[in-house]
């Protein structure tokens, strides 16, 4: 069964840090981008960033560029999305995605975790 678990949310102040994790479990994501995307009720989803899993070649939106770092450790199954300054703006959801490379729609969705930011 193919899992992407998130965790790492919670509720801080403005200008700190968050790290969020996402594990996958389940199959190997050779040949798939895994992205960051984040959502607040009644919103669509927006994107935030995403990273080749083969290359490591990583992409940002432009609200989280200079702010906001993506990696992923192979060896682990992990990917990072490491968040600086954050912004009161940057409060919702963050669910990690795998999507096939040449295919628009993600394949795998996990459930989120919850970023707070207090001014």
């Amino acid at each position: 069964q193919v899992q992407l678990i998130e965790s790492g949310g919670g509720s801080v102040q403005a200008g700190d840090h968050l790290r969020l994790s996402c594990e996958v479990f389940g199959r190997s994501f050779s040949t798939y981008a895994m992205e960051w995307s984040r959502q607040n009720f009644g919103n669509e989803p927006e994107f935030v960033a995403g990273i080749g899993w083969d290359d490591g070649e990583a992409y940002l939106a432009p609200s989280a560029q200079g702010r906001f770092t993506i990696s992923r450790d192979v060896t682990t199954n992990t990917v990072y999305l490491d968040m600086n300054n954050l912004k009161p703006e940057d409060t919702a959801t963050y669910s990690c995605q795998a999507r096939k490379l040449g295919i628009m729609r993600a394949e795998y969705w996990g459930r989120g975790t919850r970023v707070t930011v207090s001014s």
